[in-house]
């Protein structure tokens, strides 16, 4: 049925002008359009009788006011609802003309797919490809997560925060992954384990099959499926990505994935050695790092954690130490044994 017949003017009410309800209530009683007559007839109710032709003109090209088929003379008042109808017919039409022209030229352009297919298949073009915004990106991860057939390796450094509200989003996305049989593996910073969201969605995640475990470092953001298919974020801060289709670089950095994976922990063994040892390991990177001489930015951007938690840590690991520089910190270490040889 017809949307427009069963929702007039899309759910807005309007009052007619006086002088069209007057018109038309004539039009249909008299079953003629006479202009002059009409006029006769605003007069004796007291309305002006130059509106009645204006009147008319928009009964007319609101359908409301038709020629009678049997004879052109006369003029019929049309029930509101074949007006809508036939108000409603052209835009109709052009609609479905639009999307018949809309089907045909993505049936034009879906043509090219064999070649385009074609050519990432003999391994020429497209193996590095560059996606510069987030909408593209996000989109072709979903085609890569539908097409995925066996593995999908991650490393997702900065902790794993989950937004509390878009978790349930991602569960659906992995439990669809893991449905197929599709093993999943994700590495994050060790800071991860103190975040509360992120311990709720690795806690349903495993349940589902997907493996966790976590590092005081890792080496970047990845994503690679299949083995076949990768995504790295850009060098330039933004939310495009690199995708590489290339299968010696793919080889390198599944590697590098497998390397650091066999040397973290399982993130369900917080339960068994407690955070609190986490946690010393965690002050002794830092330590090692301080006599590295690296700055705030850049031990926090490597554990994963925030510059401000980062320097929190610091103060208290220089205070237990009793150091009053970075200098002073590294001889306590040292001293201390914290500090490998």
């Amino acid at each position: 049925m017809d949307l427009l017949a069963q929702t007039p003017c899309a759910g807005t009410e309007f009052v007619p002008d006086p002088a069209d309800a007057a018109a038309y209530a004539w039009v249909l009683e008299h079953g003629r359009l006479d202009p002059a007559a009409l006029a006769g007839h605003f007069t004796r109710q007291g309305l002006d009788p130059a509106a009645a032709g204006d009147a008319l003109d928009r009964l007319t090209a609101w359908q409301l006011l038709q020629p009678d088929p049997s004879d052109p003379g006369r003029w019929r008042a049309m029930p509101p609802q074949t007006a809508i109808t036939a108000l409603a017919a052209p835009v109709e039409a052009a609609i479905q003309r639009s999307r018949a022209e809309l089907a045909e030229r993505q049936a034009r352009v879906a043509g090219f797919l064999p070649f385009h297919q074609a050519v990432r298949d003999s391994g020429g073009a497209g193996e590095i490809e560059v996606i510069a915004d987030l909408l593209n990106v996000r989109a072709a991860l979903d085609r890569a997560s539908a097409e995925c057939r066996s593995e999908v390796i991650t490393s997702q450094p900065g902790g794993g925060s989950r937004v509390p509200d878009a978790m349930e989003e991602a569960l659906r996305r992995d439990r669809a992954l893991l449905g197929r049989g599709v093993r999943m593996r994700t590495l994050y910073h060790h800071t991860a384990r103190f975040n509360g969201p992120s311990q709720a969605y690795v806690e349903a995640a495993t349940a589902l099959g997907a493996e966790y475990r976590t590092a005081h470092e890792l080496f970047g953001r990845l994503i690679v499926f299949d083995r076949e298919l990768a995504f790295l974020p850009l060098s330039d801060g933004t939310w495009g990505a690199l995708v590489v289709r290339q299968e010696a670089m793919l080889a390198y950095l599944c590697d590098i994935f497998e390397q650091a994976w066999s040397l973290a922990r399982p993130f369900a063994a917080a339960a068994e050695d407690g955070l609190e040892q986490v946690s010393q390991e965690l002050d002794r990177t830092i330590v090692r790092m301080l006599a590295a001489g690296l700055k705030d930015e850049a031990i926090a951007r490597r554990l994963g954690m925030s510059l401000r938690t980062a320097r929190r840590h610091i103060a208290d690991i220089m205070d237990e130490l009793g150091a009053e520089s970075r200098f002073q910190a590294g001889v306590a270490a040292a001293k201390a044994g914290l500090l490998d040889d």
